[in-house]
């Protein structure tokens, strides 16, 4: 299949990219750093230095690329934890929601089939655990870092469940760890090895009716059967190098 991978040079991108290869796929994958494009294009992917806020330049390299599945994996995160400088909940926020939409946008214009997007398995409301993808997201109002956490999530899940043409699929990811992630070991509860994050991404391109996955450790954070029983969900692959 063609895969447009929006996000292919971020942690799990650039473990995602050998797996799609690997499996065949002929991978578009999108950075907005050229540094990151060379290291895409020696890896076998076209890449592309696209901005996702510049919707005419987005469409054009969707277009260009005429995908099967669009892959979303993109954040605007740092890529380290600084004790001192403060999060950018706001930046984050903003791409799940106007970039979410900028990406479907480009992906229906593109006649793509299926959109594939990461969401996180942590902003569920306090209740009872394990939380299954039923269970109701924590409130979205106030300027709180949880607050705007759930308000990303919900525009970025909307956007993707609700887009026309598209068979939508979210991947409630847990708290990463391992290659290139904030933490080389795992750290609290409902954790996810960022290799078993691409391999489920990897998984949903071809399989999993549209709607909304758990992708984490069954450590009783979260239920991930649905995960396990609908895409084929290893929490404890990893990859080879």
């Amino acid at each position: 299949m063609k895969v447009f991978l929006a996000g292919a040079a971020g942690a799990i991108g650039r473990r995602l990219v050998p797996l799609l290869l690997g499996a065949g796929h002929e991978v578009t994958g999108t950075t907005r750093s050229g540094e990151s494009a060379a290291e895409l294009r020696a890896r076998g992917v076209t890449a592309v230095v696209v901005d996702v806020y510049d919707v005419a330049a987005l469409r054009d390299a969707a277009l260009r690329a005429r995908p099967d599945v669009v892959v979303h994996q993109l954040t605007d995160l740092p890529k380290a934890l600084d004790p001192v400088r403060p999060r950018n909940f706001g930046g984050n926020m903003r791409l799940r929601i106007e970039g979410t939409a900028n990406l479907v946008a480009a992906a229906q214009a593109a006649g793509a089939r299926r959109l594939i997007a990461q969401s996180i398995a942590f902003a569920y409301a306090p209740g009872p655990e394990p939380h299954a993808e039923t269970d109701p997201l924590a409130p979205a109002e106030g300027d709180t870092p949880a607050a705007m956490t759930s308000r990303g999530v919900r525009g970025l899940e909307s956007a993707t469940l609700g887009a026309a043409g598209l068979d939508g699929i979210v991947l409630r990811y847990g708290r990463l760890y391992g290659p290139g992630t904030w933490y080389p070991t795992a750290n609290g509860r409902g954790v996810l090895h960022v290799d078993a994050a691409a391999h489920a991404a990897l998984a949903a391109v071809t399989r999993g009716k549209p709607g909304v996955y758990n992708i984490a450790e069954p450590d009783g954070a979260v239920t991930v059967d649905k995960a396990q029983r609908e895409l084929g969900f290893n929490p404890a692959f990893r990859c080879s190098a």
